[in-house]
């Protein structure tokens, strides 16, 4: 039985791309099992010396500087005008994966990889016999969104929410081919949903009181951190809190954590490296502290899990887009010193109130989706492309989730 053949463009610039891009290939399976072949091709980093420079700057300053992002930003912005009509650097690898694999879809998660991708692969492929579609992961639009992410010539362009899909569509993308189609989680973030009791059982399975305030030490793939600077400010509510810490790809951090803890029994702590179960963490946690990784943040809105920001070192570009979506609709904080966290935890400690009306607001930007329609309409394109008889298999979360807005 012939395939429809979908090539997926990421990279990993942050952790976030390549979860989304995992996220659509597990889908695939879930609903359509071995009709679909998907494949996942992080280009930036196979392509060209060049990309691959580029991928590794961006991770360093994301991890050591991030004061320094806007300055690479803007130097990405102006190199991404080299691909307004081909792919410039790494072209030989890209048309070697296209004609080897000849995707009948391509789709991009990544800003720097639509302008001048899709383009190519209707030349090497014919422009009936391939599509070419996006995901935007973006929260809200201005500086931070990338012109890289506006190919006018795309089939169809996913938006996370309607405010990116407006800015997106005042940027060029065509009104007809815009869609808002949520947050493009893996199959089992939509499946593992607590109860209040398991809730409280999950707490207790990871050394945790059942009924203490949780606070989230949040960190990216990548290891950015600045948890030692935070949990001082924790250690003086050890009566009332208790905190979950993952480091990320940080070894060093990790085990200077654990050294921490072993000195300070008095504050519950839950210590983990790069951790798969970051949904389960975020639904056992009454805060999370985290800088504005959208993928992050969008699993935190959908677990009812509130955001501080970490704004230590400045707020980078992407990130800006993040925080400004949060604090336009929820009125959510960021921190930029442990002073500014002392001052929003200290008051929440003495006046539980202030942290309710906080979660009440940050809860009213969440929504309901079903996340099998962005992946039907995807497979669907394909099918224009590749023709082909499809059977669907049917998709019922383990919980039923309460009705709400839909995007």
């Amino acid at each position: 039985m012939s395939k429809l053949r979908i090539l997926v463009l990421t990279s990993s610039t942050g952790g976030g791309h390549d979860a989304r891009a995992q996220a659509f290939a597990e889908w695939c399976f879930e609903l359509y099992r071995h009709q679909i072949d998907v494949r996942i091709e992080q280009m930036l980093e196979k392509s060209s010396t060049v990309n691959r420079t580029g991928v590794k700057i961006y991770n360093w300053i994301q991890r050591r500087m991030p004061s320094l992002h806007s300055l690479f930003y803007t130097l990405v912005e102006g190199v991404g005008t080299l691909n307004r009509r081909t792919v410039r650097f790494g072209r030989s690898y890209y048309i070697q994966v296209l004609k080897e694999y000849r995707p009948h879809l391509v789709f991009s998660v990544h800003d720097c990889l639509n302008r001048g991708y899709f383009q190519l692969a209707r030349k090497i492929l014919g422009k009936d016999n391939v599509k070419c579609a996006t995901y935007c992961g973006e929260f809200s639009g201005g500086w931070g969104y990338s012109r890289n992410w506006i190919e006018p010539t795309v089939d169809l362009y996913f938006s996370r929410t309607p405010t990116a899909m407006d800015y997106a569509v005042k940027k060029g993308i065509p009104l007809h081919r815009a869609r808002v189609r949520g947050h493009l989680m893996l199959p089992r973030a939509h499946r593992e949903v607590f109860s209040p009791e398991k809730r409280e059982e999950f707490r207790k399975k990871i050394g945790l009181k059942s009924d203490r305030f949780t606070v989230f030490l949040a960190t990216g793939s990548n290891g950015a951190n600045n948890h030692f600077e935070l949990l001082p400010t924790l250690l003086r509510h050890a009566d009332k809190c208790q905190v979950i810490v993952i480091c990320g790809r940080d070894v060093e951090t990790y085990n200077e954590l654990l050294h921490w803890r072993a000195g300070h029994p008095e504050l519950p702590c839950h210590i983990e490296g790069y951790s798969d179960v970051v949904h389960l963490l975020m639904q056992a946690s009454d805060v999370i502290v985290t800088r504005g990784g959208t993928t992050t943040c969008a699993k935190a809105l959908h677990f009812r899990c509130p955001i501080i920001f970490n704004a230590f070192g400045g707020i980078m570009p992407q990130e800006s887009l993040t925080w400004k979506f949060f604090r336009n609709g929820a009125g959510s904080r960021k921190v930029a010193s442990a002073e500014d966290f002392a001052e929003i935890f200290d008051r929440w400690m003495a006046d539980p109130s202030e942290y309710q009306t906080y979660r009440e607001k940050f809860l009213q930007l969440r929504y309901e989706e079903d996340p099998t329609v962005l992946i039907d309409e995807l497979v669907g394109l394909a099918w224009q492309a590749g023709g082909g008889t499809l059977h669907r298999h049917p998709y019922q979360p383990r919980v039923k989730l309460p009705e709400g807005r839909r995007p």
